[in-house]
């Protein structure tokens, strides 16, 4: 019984200090960030986060999850059906990250037609796609998502969804470099 008291004692004297950990944090936090951003750049992307991208809902549940870090890859190689891949609808202002459902090659003009569907929804994709338009073509197809992080893109759908908190983080940043004595 006496170390349960001595351990008790031991917590009890320690300090807690959160200026250390909030650094930690924040530094955390900033270095994802800076770090997907800055690997975009390096690899000569059209804009930054084109490499990276993040599920921003659950229609691709349960292999992509809301806030789920998903690895591009930015191809002209032929699509198929089965792929997952982020593209553009004329009108939307956000890429879609959806599973490829059919393929069609036109022979004559060598365009090719695709269909998406989000993995939990039980109707292709359609009614997200431009007025009139029935298929999608390849110059729609931004990336093939070929790998996830899970629950990493959580920190950049946050700081996205809510730009306070993007604003509290850099200002604590800010002003813990502006103050530290190192």
């Amino acid at each position: 019984m006496g170390w349960i008291r001595n351990t008790v004692d031991s917590v009890k004297s320690r300090r807690f200090r959160p200026l250390p950990q909030l650094v930690n944090l924040v530094s955390f936090l900033s270095s994802v960030i800076i770090l997907s951003e800055g690997l975009a750049c390096l690899a000569g992307a059209d804009s930054p986060g084109s490499l990276l991208g993040v599920a921003i809902s659950e229609s691709m549940e349960p292999g992509i999850k809301r806030g789920d870090l998903m690895f591009l890859n930015i191809s002209k190689d032929p699509i198929h059906a089965g792929e997952i891949i982020l593209f553009n609808v004329d009108g939307l202002d956000v890429p879609i990250s959806h599973r490829v459902i059919t393929v069609h090659g036109h022979r004559n003009t060598g365009k090719v037609y695709i269909l998406t569907r989000g993995d939990s929804n039980h109707l292709d994709d359609r009614i997200l796609y431009a007025r009139g338009q029935r298929w999608l073509l390849r110059h729609h197809v931004i990336a093939r998502v070929v790998g996830l992080l899970p629950y990493v893109g959580w920190i950049k759908l946050i700081l996205t969804e809510n730009p306070i908190i993007k604003y509290i983080v850099l200002g604590t940043l800010a002003l813990l470099i502006a103050t530290s004595k190192n």
